[in-house]
């Protein structure tokens, strides 16, 4: 008996070496195989866009044009998981990747009864198959095992299923779940109720005979087939079962939604990933769109065809509209283009930025009067919209009626490239390319930007000047405030922009009583191509572009006749009758009186005092310098200086003092000012300082002149208040005399030319400038 216990323990242990040999040799076979011939795992699934609540907004074909969105793992409801394993593979979650049991069962039938009639494929293998398709034979089979035990050993069974519903077919070029449910249901799969996922589970195994929308009564009596199964097996309640089998089947094959489609396109060929998140809130979408289509239509007889919105909420700096053109599928004028992503010229859109700086600065302040003459930078001579001069103006009046030149001054004020480098900080990509070939032009247009980046730059005076980089997706929030002005300057800015007495306010609206109180400013470009208007609130910044994608200009077009109509109902759609509180001064921004001729602190003999806001230890404390006192004769015919006032037989008089410009500007437009006495001819003593400017002919400049017909070059100049006389010299030989202001023509010799011109109190400027002759 114990021999033959003995022997008996030989042979169990002899057959667990055997098989523990066995084991490790195919556990080394599988490892060789699984080095020679890895898995070929890599699944290209279609981009699909969401909204800000988890909803397909957009979606992509694969590069093999099918739909394969991708199912996520939190979007595996139980009851998904539940169904489509106790269908496919109800011990998914036992075996290996191969169900011996299965396998062995399936290959004795098909043996016994000559054909195939049972497949033992589990959800891994079918994975395997969708990976790798091949025609069904016992060599695929093989092979399906091989590549099963591979994708078993490396991703764990929820990855295995999650594979599975991404790739399980559901006729014609849908695949996975995630599409079937969109395109047949309209809804994500965790959304499906017990009918529906049993109705789409069976589609698989007869794509081409169970079609939905075609087969739905066959379908429906399969699905009913399973769902008794189901109760049979007992793996859903009474209740389930029975709403299940009376639950109707009306689906049929949809399209996918298609919203959104230059900010899909844009972020599809930026982000390239198969999931795009974005923070649009899709009935404010919807709703703006149909705004931009039907108000287009209605310019279509102005010529104007197009138009495109970016909508911000300064809460959460997230973009929450976005249209590109006013009908996508629209050729007459490039319906797809981006018109929201177009550099175009911004017009006077940047002049708010430039005045708040100033502010900041102290260069400004709202009340501070500057003026709107001619004037001339080396050749540059802008000119207002209305290409007419307003003498002196303050700064908010400049702001909000737009004024050009006022806004070049302060430019040069400030200097160029503190601007530049702010729009820079807000993410101006073109200013940022062409910085150095930027002027002063820039502040009137001269330069390139887009209707989101001035969307984006607008949305800072709603957050106390700091600029945040505006998010078009959720995962998109490492976005660190930049200061881009204090809040005081941006407060100020607020204040003037959110006046409705001004003359961009639209024509015929008459829609502002229940509209919410918003801060706006217009543009439009040079040639009429483009009108602009930005409009901001505590809730939203809104930025509007009109006109043609073609660049054809037209006559009707500007920001606010054409713009801003379209700015103002989308604030009445999406914020109406808005209770939110408006902006609130800063504890930095204070109010003073100052001198309204000047808009410097009043002295003793400013008669005119208003108030204004200015920024402590910042703004100017200069005190208002426009009176002065001078000596003259009893007559007051003759001024004096101190170097020839005589002992007796004069007095004093206070007198207002006027700049050369606006003595120029008065005099062109037959305007009395006070004039101080011409000075005493007898006096010997020269005046240093506020020699004559030479406004025209521009120093250095080259001119060309007809040798046909020689046109005469114009002599200006603009002088001191005090002066009465300017004396003309060309190439250091004397021309004329005449009063100040008063222009003199000259017909100049071919080469260089030096000008001069000396005014009554011996103070003298020269330029040169250069000629030529040419056949014209």
């Amino acid at each position: 008996m114990k021999l033959k216990f003995r022997i008996t323990k030989k042979l169990i242990l002899k057959f667990v070496k055997r098989l523990g040999i066995v084991i490790v040799a195919l556990f080394m076979l599988f490892f060789l195989l699984n080095w020679i011939f890895p898995l070929h795992d890599k699944i290209e699934y279609s981009t699909i866009v969401t909204d800000n609540n988890g909803e397909v907004i957009n979606a992509y074909l694969t590069s093999d044009q099918k739909w394969r969105m991708k199912t996520e793992l939190d979007e595996i409801s139980p009851l998904l998981r539940k169904t489509i394993i106790a269908k496919e593979d109800k011990y998914f979650y036992s075996h290996p990747g191969i169900n011996p049991v299965a396998a062995t069962r399936a290959f004795f039938k098909n043996i016994f009864r000559m054909k195939r009639t049972s497949g033992a494929s589990t959800i891994t293998m079918q994975v395997a198959r969708a990976l790798e398709p091949r025609k069904r034979n016992i060599g695929s089979k093989l092979i399906e095992m091989f590549r099963a035990l591979q994708l078993e050993w490396k991703y764990d069974k929820d990855d295995i299923l999650q594979m599975y519903l991404n790739l399980v077919p559901y006729g014609g070029n849908i695949e996975g779940v995630k599409s079937a449910s969109q395109l047949y249901f309209r809804k994500n799969p965790d959304h499906l109720s017990l009918a529906e996922i049993t109705a789409l589970s069976i589609i698989p195994n007869r794509p081409s005979s169970l079609v939905m929308g075609k087969n739905n009564d066959r379908i429906v009596e399969e699905r009913n087939r399973w769902l008794r199964k189901f109760a049979a097996d007992k793996v859903f309640t009474e209740k389930e079962i029975e709403d299940a089998l009376v639950e109707p089947l009306a689906a049929s094959r949809g399209t996918v939604p298609h919203y959104i489609p230059h900010l899909s396109y844009k972020l599809k060929k930026t982000l390239r990933g198969d999931l795009i998140e974005t923070n649009i809130e899709l009935n404010t979408q919807l709703k703006t769109e149909k705004l931009v289509e039907d108000y287009v239509r209605t310019q279509r007889l102005r010529n104007i065809k197009n138009a495109a919105v970016v909508i911000i909420d300064n809460k959460t700096h997230k973009v929450v509209t976005y249209v590109g053109s006013s009908a996508f599928m629209d050729p007459t004028d490039g319906g797809q283009v981006n018109g929201a992503n177009a550099v175009r010229q911004p017009g006077s859109t940047l002049k708010p930025l430039l005045y708040a700086l100033c502010f900041d600065e102290g260069l400004l302040t709202p009340k501070a009067v500057v003026s709107d003459v001619a004037v001339n930078y080396q050749g540059y001579a802008p000119e207002n919209y209305d290409q007419k001069f307003n003498g002196y103006v303050t700064v908010e009046y400049s702001l909000d009626h737009s004024l050009n030149i006022p806004a070049v001054k302060s430019l040069k004020l400030l200097g160029q490239e503190t601007l530049i480098q702010k729009l820079i900080q807000c993410n101006f990509k073109q200013i940022q390319k062409d910085q150095r070939k930027l002027g002063l032009s820039m502040i009137l247009g001269g330069c390139g930007t887009t209707l989101e980046e001035l969307t984006g730059m607008f949305s800072l005076f709603a957050n106390n000047g700091n600029y945040i980089s505006p998010s078009f997706t959720r995962d998109d929030t490492a976005h660190a405030a930049k200061n881009i002005v204090s809040a005081a300057a941006a407060y100020m800015t607020n204040e003037i922009l959110s006046k409705i007495n001004r003359p961009d306010f639209p024509l015929n609206w008459s829609a502002t009583e229940r509209m919410p109180k918003i801060a706006w400013k217009t543009g439009t470009s040079y040639g009429r191509r483009d009108a602009w208007s930005i409009g901001y609130n505590k809730s939203y910044t809104v930025g509007v572009w009109v006109g043609n994608f073609s660049g054809v200009g037209v006559a009707d077009l500007s920001g606010a006749n054409v713009a801003t109509p379209l700015l103002f109902k989308i604030f009445n759609t999406i914020d109406y009758d808005s209770d939110e509180e408006w902006f609130t001064p800063p504890n930095d921004c204070e109010i003073r009186q100052v001198c309204s001729e000047t808009g410097l602190v009043p002295t003793d003999h400013c008669t005119n005092i208003t108030s204004d806001y200015f920024i402590p230890l910042i703004s100017s404390n200069q005190s208002c310098n426009n009176w002065q006192e001078i000596m003259i004769s009893p007559e007051e015919k003759i001024s004096y200086c101190k170097g020839c006032v005589p002992e007796n037989g004069y007095k004093k008089k206070w007198y207002k003092l006027t700049g050369p410009d606006m003595q120029s500007w008065y005099e062109d437009n037959r305007i009395s000012y006070s004039k101080i006495p011409e000075h005493n001819p007898d006096c010997e003593l020269i005046f240093k300082g506020n020699a004559p400017f030479i406004t025209f002919p521009v120093n250095g400049s080259e001119y060309l002149i007809s040798k046909k017909s020689p046109d005469p070059l114009q002599l200006i100049c603009k002088t001191s208040n005090d002066v009465s006389k300017v004396y003309w010299y060309v190439n250091n030989r004397f021309y004329k005399a005449c009063n100040a202001g008063e222009k003199q023509f000259f017909v100049p010799e071919e080469g260089p030319v030096k000008i001069s011109c000396t005014d009554d109190k011996g103070r003298n400027r020269d330029i040169k400038i250069m000629v030529k002759y040419v056949n014209l």
